[in-house]
Parts: C-alpha cells; sequence; structure tokens
C-alpha cells in the first residue's frame, strides 16, 4: 500500500509554517533541507518537520492539505503543538539516501 502524507514545515525559529502533502515524506523532507527546488521553503528556510499526518490514499492528503492552508496560524499552530509540543524536527535521525 502506497501511503499519502499532509505535512508542515517551519524555519529554525519557528515563524514561517509552510504545508505539503506527498507520498513520498522522507524524499520530500529531504529535498527542503536541501533546498533542492527554490521556493517559498529555500527562500523562508523550512527545514524543520514539525508535523505530519499519513493517509491511505492522495485525496484524502490533499483534502487535509486545503482544510489547513485555509486556516488561521493559530489553528495550523494548535495542529503543530497537539502533535508535537516542543516543536521538534520530526525528521532528526532519519537517514536520507536514495
Amino acid at each position: 500500500m502506497v501511503f499519502s502524507y499532509t505535512y508542515m514545515m517551519t524555519n529554525p525559529h519557528n515563524t514561517v509554517i509552510y504545508t505539503g502533502v506527498t507520498s513520498n515524506l522522507i524524499k520530500r523532507v529531504y529535498q527542503h533541507k536541501t533546498k533542492a527546488y527554490k521556493g517559498f521553503t529555500s527562500k523562508y528556510n523550512c527545514t524543520k518537520l514539525v508535523y505530519f499526518l499519513q493517509f491511505s490514499n492522495i485525496s484524502e492528503a490533499i483534502d487535509f492539505e486545503k482544510k489547513i492552508k485555509a486556516g488561521s496560524r493559530a489553528k495550523k499552530e494548535k495542529l503543530i503543538t497537539d502533535l508535537n509540543p516542543e516543536w521538534k524536527d520530526l525528521s532528526d535521525g532519519w537517514v536520507f539516501s536514495f
């Protein structure tokens, strides 16, 4: 089974929150950390994975991503804090090899 993920990344000072969706979380986080693509996350140094939720299909993940993006920053912060109260990088210790 292939899973999909909705996730949130932030910068080292937790001042910017990026919300995304992917079917390969490890690879996508690696791309953010290495700034493989020029865009929002590379511009604002969003290299810290602070939230993710797994779904059984991409449609569910996209729907949840849209719901998060439509919400306020306070709602995003609550989702993160409920899962990860200290806003630690959830990808610490991951081995990135492809």
